[in-house]
C-alpha cells in the first residue's frame, strides 16, 4: 500500500492541547513523541497522555507514531508496552545504531503479543547507526518484519560527529545519500530530519526541495506551519502526474503490449519507467484520499 508521507509532525506527549490540535491538522501523519520533547519528570503524563489520544481516535487518516526513548534509557520498556497496547500505526525508536536493537524490540514486542500491523520505524541520527544503515534495514526482510523505514536525526548526527548545520547540508549529504540507499534496497521508506528555524519559511522550502530531490519520501516537522511548504513539495506537479498517466497510457496500447521501449512525445520511455509512473499515481491518488477526512 503507497501511504503519503510528505509531512510528518513531531508534537510533544506532556502537552495535552497539542494532541487534540493534531487531529486537525494537515499533516500527512504525526509522531505523539515521548522523548526529546518531555522532560524526564513529565513522561509518566505524557505515556499516559499519548495513550488516552490514541484511544479517543479522531485522527482522521493520518498515519499514527509513537516515538518511545532510546534503549538506552529507563524508560523505554513502559513506552513500548504502552505503545503496544495503545495500537498506533507505528513506533519511532531513537538512536537506532545496529540490527540488534531491532530484533530487541521485536522480542519485546512479541513478548507483549503486539498486534502485527504495529510496525517500527529507526532514527538513524549517530555515526555508527549511518555506518550499520544497510545491516539495520535488512532486518526489514527478516524474522517479524515489522522494520518500516528510517527517521534521519540530522541535529543528533551533528553533535556527535562535529558537523556543522549550514545552508545546504553538504557536509550531511554523503550520510543522507549513503542511508537512502540503505533504505531502497532493503526496500522500506526513509524520511528526513526537521529544520529548526521555524520562521525561516524560504530555507525550509529549499530544504524540503532538496530532500525529495535526494529520494526521502517526506520530511518530519517540528511546528504546525512547516506543514503546507512540506505538503508542496512532495505533492506529485500536475504536469508530473499527467505525464505518468501518457506512460501508463502508451504501454497499455495493443502494438506496445510486447515493446520493452516506446516513443512518447520525442522521446524514448522504457518499461521501467512504467514502475515510477504508477508510483506517483498511485502517491497522488492516495494525496486526494487523504483530503477526504
Amino acid at each position: 500500500m503507497i501511504r503519503p508521507r510528505r509531512s510528518v509532525l513531531f508534537m510533544p506527549g506532556s502537552n495535552a492541547r497539542a494532541l487534540d490540535k493534531a487531529r486537525n491538522l494537515p499533516s500527512d501523519g504525526v509522531i505523539l513523541d515521548l522523548e526529546d520533547s518531555v522532560a524526564p519528570d513529565a513522561k509518566p503524563m505524557a505515556r499516559d497522555q499519548i495513550a488516552e489520544a490514541v484511544a479517543a481516535k479522531g485522527f482522521g487518516k493520518r498515519e499514527i507514531i509513537i516515538r518511545i526513548n532510546n534503549l538506552d534509557s529507563p524508560w523505554w520498556e513502559h513506552d513500548l508496552t504502552m505503545a503496544a497496547r495503545a495500537k498506533p500505526d507505528g513506533i519511532l525508536v531513537p538512536k537506532i545504531s545496529r540490527p540488534a536493537d531491532i530484533k530487541t524490540l521485536e522480542e519485546r514486542l512479541r513478548a507483549l503479543k503486539a498486534d502485527p500491523g504495529i510496525v517500527l520505524w529507526a532514527m538513524i541520527e549517530s555515526p555508527l547507526g549511518v555506518l550499520s544503515a544497510q545491516d539495520i534495514a535488512a532486518t526489514a526482510r527478516e524474522g517479524d518484519r515489522r522494520l518500516a523505514g528510517f527517521v534521519m536525526g540530522p541535529n543528533d548526527i551533528a553533535r556527535e560527529t562535529r558537523m556543522r548545520m549550514l545552508p545546504g547540508r553538504a557536509a550531511m549529504l554523503p550520510l543522507f545519500a549513503h542511508c537512502i540507499l540503505a533504505a531502497r534496497a532493503a526496500g522500506i521508506e526513509i524520511l528526513d530530519g526537521p529544520y529548526n528555524d521555524i520562521n525561516d519559511v524560504a530555507g525550509f522550502a529549499k530544504e524540503c526541495a532538496q530532500g525529495r530531490d535526494m529520494g526521502f519520501d517526506g520530511k518530519t516537522l517540528i511546528h504546525p506551519g512547516q506543514i503546507d511548504a512540506a505538503n508542496a513539495a512532495y505533492t506529485p506537479p500536475a504536469e508530473e502526474i499527467a505525464r505518468a498517466r501518457k506512460i501508463m497510457g502508451v504501454f497499455d496500447l495493443p502494438e506496445n503490449a510486447n515493446k520493452g521501449v516506446v516513443q512518447l512525445d520525442g522521446q524514448m520511455v522504457e518499461r521501467l519507467h512504467v514502475e515510477m509512473a504508477k508510483r506517483t499515481i498511485g502517491i497522488a491518488d492516495a494525496i486526494a484520499a487523504l483530503k477526504v477526512m
